[in-house]
């Protein structure tokens, strides 16, 4: 699917007639201010504008992509991811705008289409889907379905998004959903075909999945050390191959949690405490033990998942996230999760785009073969 990315698979030891940047991106929960973070007391409404201020931000320092994703809890504010982009369509011209993730198991497809197809008449051809199951299961009951039917409805509703995708009238059926029987889907999009990433966790079955149906793979990589999912990507991009998918169209993403400051010792000095916190609430949730400075220093150091850090040394990890991964496309940050203010969101989005997207590019040009 080459309308997919601007990427390339291009690391040491690798050598293409024509080298494309690595994608480089931020993901928003779009996490509230007001909910007793340290910039407590800003309302929702308030919060909500400054996320729009970052992603024009974005686009004007050069970042390739933005993504919001979709919870239905009371600290995020990304019900409607559709309707937070399109916000931000109105305000920026080159960007891509995505989501992270759609939770496409509690969805409609027809409606989800649709959303996303206005979104992209409105940003002009700029609209990406990132689709997966989600890591919190409140949407099942806000939406009336059954936890046990968690694998089947993903499985079913992507089938049905990627058919709608593909054909402007619709005949198809399923256990789930009432069947359409040649209905027109619409409004149609500008691109041809809007990009659908798969966002996988851990699955080997849905890497799987994601290769066999050629789709292009974001990786929710939010702790442990990246090279431990290079038998994933193998699985994915062998799937792929067999499926009769070029190797061209097997992009890999990554979604990493990521913050950068001028200096490593700031990045750690303001990240740590919000991470923390967010990490030790949600593992109260899960039976996870209380996150230390040890264990933040583990997945923080040279093959930790974490990308926190100056300028020069994410760039450096990247590379090395990258090779250790076989090659990306593309690359994203998602900073909401330490709580910061909006004047340090700021400033890190800016030290993306002018400092590490200029390194990394430079970093990752390789000449090309020689003519035989």
């Amino acid at each position: 699917m080459s309308e997919l990315a601007n990427g390339s698979q291009s690391v040491k030891g690798t050598t293409e007639s024509s080298v494309q940047p690595m994608q480089i991106g931020v993901d928003s929960f779009a996490t509230g201010f007001g909910q007793g973070d340290s910039a407590g007391g800003i309302s929702d409404t308030t919060s909500l504008g400054y996320l729009v201020d970052r992603i024009q931000l974005a686009d004007q320092v050069g970042l390739d992509v933005f993504g919001v994703g979709e919870h239905h809890r009371k600290e995020f504010l990304d019900s409607a991811p559709a309707v937070i982009l399109a916000a931000a369509a109105a305000r920026t011209r080159r960007i891509r705008l995505a989501s992270a993730v759609t939770v496409l198991s509690a969805a409609d497809p027809v409606r989800v289409f649709q959303q996303f197809a206005t979104l992209d008449l409105l940003s002009q051809g700029r609209a990406e889907m990132v689709v997966g199951r989600g890591s919190f299961i409140e949407s099942f009951p806000l939406f009336g379905l059954a936890l046990e039917d968690y694998d089947s409805l993903f499985a079913e509703k992507l089938d049905l998004l990627l058919n709608i995708r593909a054909n402007e009238r619709v005949t198809w059926s399923g256990q789930h959903r009432p069947a359409l029987t040649g209905q027109g889907v619409y409004p149609r999009p500008q691109q041809p075909s809007i990009p659908i990433w798969l966002g996988v966790g851990g699955t080997p079955e849905s890497f799987a999945r994601a290769g066999t149906l050629g789709l292009p793979l974001m990786i929710a990589i939010i702790g442990g050390y990246t090279h431990r999912f290079r038998p994933l990507v193998d699985l994915y991009r062998a799937a792929g191959q067999r499926a009769g998918h070029s190797p061209a169209q097997l992009k890999v993403g990554v979604h990493a949690l990521g913050y950068v400051a001028e200096t490593s010792k700031q990045a750690v000095a303001d990240f740590f405490p919000g991470y923390a916190a967010s990490f030790t609430k949600i593992g109260r949730e899960r039976g996870w033990p209380p996150v230390t400075r040890a264990a933040f220093d583990a997945v923080s150091g040279p093959q930790g998942a974490l990308l926190v850090g100056g300028p020069e040394e994410i760039a450096a990890k990247i590379l090395a996230h990258s090779e250790a991964l076989g090659g990306l496309d593309r690359i994203t940050f998602q900073m909401d999760v330490a709580a910061l203010p909006q004047a340090k969101l700021l400033s890190s989005i800016q030290l993306l785009g002018e400092r590490v997207a200029p390194l990394l590019r430079e970093k990752m040009m390789v000449k090309p073969a020689a003519s035989h």
